[in-house]
């Protein structure tokens, strides 16, 4: 006979949400979706703690409940005292880790900071803000953590092996994770955007990559943030340690 275990014990009222670069094109969209769902965001910058603010005005606007934090992902410490301040008095209950950066070169000519520093932010950074988090998510029996890589993970891409082997890294992480946390009502899963228009790509490149993508066009960051506002329903509750491409068929599963 199957032993009948325990179902997550629902959504959590309130449900907060920390969405990492979160002031950049596809993380305001994420936040943007999941303020809409109801959750109270915390949108992350790095750096541009304005655009954060802007992101999270236009939430409240909108009726939404946000607000902004600035923090270095690179900077342990800094993000030791971040998130023991996020989750002093009530849990977080979703940990979108959306932040990246990249330093290309060839991986013959790459120094070791750049190799380093892609590191920290796009990797290690996800142990820095999920692992706090997760007590707290597993005494309410409810969690999400969604892990953003990119279509350079599957793919490859030159002048990238730093980026390529971080964003790679975090679904080895997601799927140890879910083995040890989905007991407890928390999933874990990837999403690999492909080449999306946040109006960064200049258009003879854009052009170039197109010719790449079997759905001939850009992706949308709303695209990106429908997906992961999915993922962290109630509704994606049993989806769990997935890789899922949203990339317009550049990387066929």
């Amino acid at each position: 006979m199957i032993a009948r275990r325990r179902r997550s014990a629902g959504r959590p009222d309130p449900c907060r949400a920390l969405v990492t670069g979160g002031s950049g094109g596809i993380g305001a969209a994420i936040c943007s979706q999941l303020a809409a769902a109801g959750m109270s965001v915390i949108v992350h910058a790095g750096s541009r703690l304005d655009r954060a603010e802007a992101t999270a005005e236009q939430i409240q606007r909108n009726g939404g409940q946000a607000q902004a934090i600035q923090f270095d992902l690179a900077d342990a410490a800094a993000c030791q005292t971040a998130m023991a301040e996020l989750t002093e008095s009530e849990p977080l209950s979703v940990i979108v880790h959306n932040a990246g950066v990249h330093d290309d070169a060839p991986l013959a000519g790459m120094s070791a900071d750049q190799w380093q520093r892609v590191v920290e932010v796009n990797l290690n950074a996800f142990f820095r803000v999920v692992q706090p988090a997760l007590l707290g998510m597993a005494r309410q029996r409810w969690g999400r953590v969604i892990a953003v890589s990119s279509v350079a993970a599957r793919l490859g891409n030159r002048g990238q092996a730093n980026y390529a082997a971080a964003k790679a890294g975090l679904h080895g992480a997601v799927i140890s994770l879910t083995r040890e946390m989905a007991a407890r009502g928390i999933t874990a899963n990837t999403v690999a955007p492909g080449l999306i228009d946040t109006g960064m790509l200049e258009e003879s490149h854009s052009e170039q990559a197109l010719a790449l993508v079997p759905a001939a066009r850009l992706g949308q960051a709303e695209e990106v943030a429908a997906l992961v506002a999915f993922l962290c329903s109630e509704q994606a509750g049993y989806i769990n340690a997935q890789l899922i491409g949203i990339d317009g068929g550049m990387a066929p599963g």
